[in-house]
């Protein structure tokens, strides 16, 4: 698996823009709430407004599905949040290009466009709505896991900057399934298998670790102030728990370098196969993730 894994990784790297988005078909975009978000299916039928790299004026939640090659697949998934300070999704740099950096690695990714709290005018708050996109999410792929070839045990989350505030509140938050719903998909865990925190924000970030928390990934640069600090005060927490917590930390680099093709620095370009190391040894070989205790 290992082999397989850096094989494909190394043919990625030798590309121009090794982790731009490339051509491919549109994928599949699913609603969250088929009859729109609760409390606000009136608004499902308002178009989005999208430029260049945002997407903005999201009133019906959806995921995107990209879903990798059958012979390349490996059963793992991940959830992929956007950021843009709950205004606006970086989409493309931060939905479109780690889909396509997962999917040649055989993981299945789902791009989430969650509601804007902090959008001009929104009708939503902090942080009510990012829990329920974000665990909905995290529902509605597990009960499409046969359908798309996922193993429902290996289904992770990842967020930048403000998407890593919906992964903090997915992870960290209570995610059992409702026995008693009457849609089917409520009653599946919200809980996800593992976690990846790229320049997070503060937002959901508790005071203790619960022990079952999710093996978890971070990065950020040191002179990226709020991540760095989270990334320090979140150590010691990790280690008190017993929970696994890898940590990448570079000198500079500043906020939003996306994947990295942008920047100049070297260590900056080449974050994805840290990211891509860590998948290997830990959700790529399925006996590993959920077994930290």
């Amino acid at each position: 698996m290992k082999r397989s894994l850096h094989a494909l990784l190394l043919s990625a790297s030798i590309l121009h823009g090794t982790w731009g988005v490339q051509a491919q078909e549109e994928p599949k975009v699913i609603p969250l709430w088929e009859n729109g978000a609760p409390g606000f299916e009136n608004r499902r039928q308002e178009p989005e407004q999208a430029a260049s790299y945002w997407v903005r004026n999201v009133h019906n939640p959806s995921l995107s599905v990209f879903l990798p090659p059958k012979e390349k697949a490996t059963g793992a998934a991940v959830i992929v949040c956007p950021g843009g300070g709950f205004r606006e999704l970086v989409f493309k740099g931060e939905g479109l290009a780690p889909a396509q950096f997962l999917t040649n690695l055989g993981v299945a990714a789902l791009v989430l466009k969650y509601r804007l709290p902090r959008e001009t005018n929104s009708p939503y708050s902090l942080p009510k709505q990012a829990i329920e996109d974000g665990q909905r999410a995290m529902r509605l792929v597990r009960s499409h896991a046969k359908e798309w070839g996922i193993d429902p045990n290996r289904i992770g989350i990842l967020g930048f900057s403000a998407g890593g505030e919906v992964a903090s509140l997915v992870a960290y938050s209570p995610g059992d399934g409702n026995a008693q719903a009457i849609d089917p998909v409520e009653r599946l865990s919200a809980s996800p298998k593992f976690q990846i925190m790229i320049y997070p924000g503060p937002l959901g970030i508790p005071e203790t670790i619960p022990t079952n928390a999710p093996p978890s990934f971070w990065l950020a640069a040191n002179d990226d102030q709020q991540p760095a600090r989270t990334i320090a005060e979140m150590l010691p927490k990790y280690r008190a728990a017993k929970v696994p917590m890898e940590v990448h930390l570079f000198t500079k680099g500043g906020h939003g370098f996306n994947m990295g093709d942008r920047s100049k620095l070297a260590t900056v370009k080449g974050w994805p196969n840290r990211l891509a190391d860590w998948l290997t040894d830990n959700v790529l070989v399925t006996e590993t993730v959920g077994n930290h205790k």
